[in-house]
């Protein structure tokens, strides 16, 4: 009984970890991999309350994990992979400039970040307005708050 409750607590603490694991594998520091990111972002750190774009700091705060299906609307993902994602709630001015004097979202706030990782490689993708994006295929591509997209490596 003892063996079994032992084995029981183990799996327990290795499923959390896995979990909280996943949950931070977009944190570090990354470089820029695209063009989009070289002309625009430049390089990017994700803390737990805070990103760095191009040396300029923000504000930082996790909402929620996005599903598979939510990832592959918005990034080139393999929705059957199974790969999860994360959306943060930022504030990049419209008038901030980064590399090359570019700015995130044109003439608006950039207010949304969604970011997924897969081994080496980070994904990125930022979106204006108020309201939380909405995720699906047919919103993704009607929607005029995606200011684009960023891939990054490490």
């Amino acid at each position: 009984m003892k063996r079994v409750l032992l084995l029981s607590a183990a799996m327990v603490f290795v499923l959390a970890c896995a979990a909280r694991a996943g949950a931070q594998e977009d944190r570090g520091y990354w470089q820029p991999a695209s063009t989009n990111a070289r002309a625009i972002t430049g390089q990017v750190d994700i803390g737990e309350s805070k990103v760095t774009i191009d040396f300029w700091t923000f504000p930082l705060a996790r909402i929620r994990r996005l599903k598979p299906a939510e990832v592959s609307a918005v990034f080139d993902a393999d929705v059957n992979s199974g790969i999860e994602g994360t959306l943060y709630r930022l504030r990049v001015p419209a008038g901030q400039r980064f590399e090359h004097k570019n700015t995130l979202c044109a003439d608006a706030d950039a207010q949304w970040m969604a970011t997924y990782a897969t081994g080496r490689t980070l994904n990125v993708a930022f979106f204006s307005g108020d309201d939380i994006p909405v995720f699906t295929f047919d919103a993704i591509q009607h929607t005029s708050a995606l200011c684009g997209t960023f891939m990054y490596a490490r």
